[in-house]
Formats: structure tokens, C-alpha cells, sequence
């Protein structure tokens, strides 16, 4: 699902982009069963790519919500996707938090930390995304963001402390291959497969990840 666009000419780029795009969306909705919804894209204007929502200081440029009403319009119909790409085929591609999975947001650096000690500990896990911001974000069951900050206390940290980011109903992930300005693409730390249709519960994964947190918030 990552990024792999052909230099066959660049007036093709934008196009093989747009199917690209169309058809990884119609894949989520169509094999993951999550909803999804087109949000900005990004222009070039004398040679420098700015966000299709016109403000020059966007800080997700060409990756975030295009629409106030963006919770409505997402939808898990594989027929809706491609119909809503083929009219914005160089959208970038939005996941919903709080319906099929919440996500746990944490710095890139305590984000691999975790991860390896996850996979030492043997933990099922879900997919896990990479941003071009230096965010990774690690796919729970919903419900994760009103446990998440509870949990955390329990485990000795102050929730306010950690840089531990919850993203439940009413937030909102980029997923790969979504472009952030001339930053690169999202890309997946760990893919969806069908070994990990079955997300973890948030009580599994968030005391490395919290370690981890607090690791780099000391170093």
C-alpha cells in the first residue's frame, strides 16, 4: 500500500497518483472494513506544492479534513470511496477515530522504542502508522480514548506528562499514502494484514508505549 509512483513523464504523476489513491481508499473500506473520507490535497504553485484549502501556513498541508462536516461523509461503502475519489482523485486519504479503531499517538522515538519491546513481549498488535511529522500512531479498539488517560495514571505517570495522545471519536488519522506537504508520505511501521484484523485493547499496549513516553521525556 505504500507510495510507488513510476517517473514515466510528469504530466502521468499526477494522474497514477490519483489512481493510486482511489484504489488503496476503495482497499480500506472494501478489505478493512473502515470508513474513510477525502480530505485536502496539495497544489503546486510556482513549483511549490501548498494546501488545496488555500491557507499558506497549514500545518498539515494536504492532509486534513477538507469539510466541517468530514464525520459525515465518511462512510465504509467501497462503491461511496471510489465515487468520492474519482471526483477528488489526488484527496488525501482520512480514517475516522472512534468507530472501527481509536489510535494512541506518540512521538516517532518512543514509538519504535515500544514497538520493539512489543514484539519481545510477544503482544498482538495492530497496524501501526508512520507520519512525515515524526508521529506514529498504534491502532486499539474504540473505547481506548476514555480509558487511555486512567490507565496511564494507574501506571505511575501523570497523563498530562507524557507526550500520549489518544485520538477517539471526533479525531481523525492520515493513512498511507497520504502526502504532508513536501514532507513525504504516511507510510505503515507495521501493514494491516489479516493477522491483525483483530485489534488489541488499549489496556495491552499502553503501559510499554507510556514507558516509552516517559523514557524520552527524561532522556
Amino acid at each position: 500500500m505504500e507510495e510507488t509512483i513510476g517517473v514515466t513523464g510528469a504530466a502521468q504523476i499526477p494522474q497514477q497518483r490519483g489512481e493510486q489513491l482511489l484504489d488503496t481508499a476503495v482497499r480500506y473500506a472494501e478489505e478493512r472494513h473502515w470508513d474513510v473520507f477525502p480530505g485536502t490535497w496539495l497544489e503546486a504553485v510556482d513549483g511549490v506544492d501548498h494546501c488545496s484549502c488555500g491557507d499558506r501556513s497549514c500545518a498539515l498541508p494536504g492532509a486534513h479534513p477538507a469539510r466541517e462536516d468530514w464525520a459525515a461523509q465518511a462512510t465504509g461503502s467501497a462503491t461511496s470511496a471510489r465515487k468520492a475519489w474519482s471526483a477528488r482523485p489526488r484527496a488525501s486519504i482520512l480514517l475516522p477515530t472512534g468507530r472501527t479503531f481509536d489510535a494512541l499517538d506518540v512521538p516517532e522515538t518512543a514509538g519504535f522504542l515500544a514497538l520493539a519491546r512489543m514484539e519481545r513481549m510477544d503482544l498482538a498488535l495492530g497496524p501501526v502508522t508512520l507520519t512525515p511529522n515524526r508521529r506514529m500512531q498504534f491502532f486499539v479498539l474504540p473505547g481506548a480514548a476514555a480509558k487511555a488517560p486512567d490507565l496511564v495514571r494507574k501506571l505511575g505517570w501523570p497523563a498530562a506528562s507524557l507526550d500520549l495522545r489518544t485520538l477517539g471519536e471526533g479525531d481523525w488519522v492520515a493513512a498511507p499514502p497520504t502526502r504532508f506537504g513536501g514532507r513525504g508520505a504516511v507510510q505503515w511501521a507495521r501493514r494491516p494484514t489479516p493477522a491483525n484484523r483483530w485489534l488489541p485493547d488499549v489496556e495491552e499496549v499502553v503501559s510499554p508505549l507510556a514507558y516509552a513516553c516517559g523514557r524520552e521525556r527524561h532522556a
